[in-house]
């Protein structure tokens, strides 16, 4: 026989747990795929980025839009490297600057002009690479504005299937 403690103090109306939701979903459904459909679905789920399964069906079968983020490799290769090449070329402009120094500090005049000639014709050419670089940068932009956020909804998905 269980004995309750005659010295507990006597419990509160008060509520513990969770707060009650204002709408609670509590209709559920199932669905059941084929392998083409799985992989069909399974590939617009990774493309919308949305964190659930359920909410990512729900979006899309009430028709709500929600972008796609496409992320291209290829492009973050691209900018990383871009990154580390900025890296290397600010290295290279503070290198310069103490070459400069020891070159007054350490030769003659006249073998100083000559040497600083000569890195004078290799800044020329870094020049004309850091335009091209940025050409080439520029280019990539405009062909990842083409590519990058598609907007989809219900409406897109009927077209392609």
């Amino acid at each position: 026989m269980i004995e309750k403690k005659k010295n507990s103090p006597p419990k509160k109306g008060g509520k513990t747990g969770r707060n009650p939701k204002i709408d609670p979903a509590v209709y559920r459904y199932t669905v059941r795929f084929n392998e083409v459909e799985h992989n069909r679905f399974l590939a617009m789920f990774e493309k919308s980025g949305v964190y659930a399964r359920s909410v990512f069906l729900k979006e899309h079968f009430f028709g709500r839009s929600f972008k796609v983020l496409k992320v291209d490799k290829t492009l973050v290769e691209y900018c990383t490297r871009l990154s580390d090449f900025h890296a290397q070329f600010r290295a290279v402009g503070t290198n310069y600057n103490q070459v400069v120094k020891e070159l007054r500090m350490h030769f003659s005049e006249k073998k100083a002009m000559a040497l600083l000639f000569r890195l004078e014709q290799d800044t020329i050419e870094l020049v004309k690479l850091s335009r091209q670089i940025v050409g080439l940068s520029e280019e990539l932009k405009e062909w990842a504005a083409k590519n990058a956020v598609m907007e989809t909804g219900l409406e897109n998905d009927k077209n392609q299937g």
